[in-house]
């Protein structure tokens, strides 16, 4: 009977999708979250106040784009269904938008602190002989490193990211409201930048905040 070869890569693909799922998930409940908190239950009232990734998935951005980019062999590209959000229901709508546009990066940093302690934890030596561990120390290795990710590229001022609300209530004019409201055109825009020069020094950015994760996690 022939061996069967197992796709190492499609397995770890495969594993990794909770961890994917689960860190869109968290982003998007901390808008909800923060909103709800600041006066405004639109999220809240259509479900979306959960850390169930269902409630999240976008067909397109939770599916067809992770599959997408294994394919082609680069990292794991997605997004979640972005959380409705009515400034009206804010009392202060400048400030309370920047701290409900700021929640979800901060919740992704926080998740990539949170699978780093897991990986050191789990990296012992007490515990790393085990395969399963080595396994699932691997994952929070990843997990960590995407969570880093999520937080520096949706701080990007560019639409439809957070960074580009966030931009405009810090400083509102006529330019940051039409960088904010330029809809499909900043999709164009954010596609030119991630194939441009520019997103090698953004790439370098986030390996340096990662390892600072290293370096205070003793693993330098």
């Amino acid at each position: 009977m022939p061996d069967i070869q197992i796709n190492e890569r499609l397995i770890n693909f495969i594993l990794f999708l909770p961890v994917f799922f689960i860190s869109l998930a968290f982003h998007e409940f901390s808008h909800a979250f923060s909103a709800s908190r600041l006066g405004d239950d639109t999220a809240k009232n259509q479900g979306r106040l959960s850390l169930n990734p269902l409630k999240h998935i976008d067909l397109v951005g939770s599916v067809l784009m992770p599959l997408i980019s294994f394919a082609s062999s680069s990292f794991i590209i997605g997004w979640a269904r972005p959380v409705p959000i009515n400034r009206n229901n804010f009392k202060n709508k400048l400030r309370d938008d920047a701290i409900v546009s700021f929640a979800g990066p901060l919740a992704n940093f926080i998740l990539a602190i949170l699978m780093f302690v897991v990986y050191v934890a789990l990296s012992s030596p007490s515990m790393a002989e085990s395969p399963v561990v080595q396994r699932l120390s691997g994952l929070m290795w990843m997990g960590s490193y995407f969570n880093v990710f999520l937080f520096g590229f949706n701080l990007l001022p560019i639409p439809p990211l957070d960074g580009s609300h966030i931009l405009f209530d810090i400083f509102p004019n006529e330019l940051t409201a039409r960088i904010a409201g330029s809809g499909l055109y900043g999709f164009f825009i954010l596609m030119i930048f991630i194939f441009s020069p520019l997103w090698g020094y953004f790439i370098s950015a986030i390996n340096f905040i990662f390892k600072l994760f290293i370096f205070a996690g003793g693993k330098l």
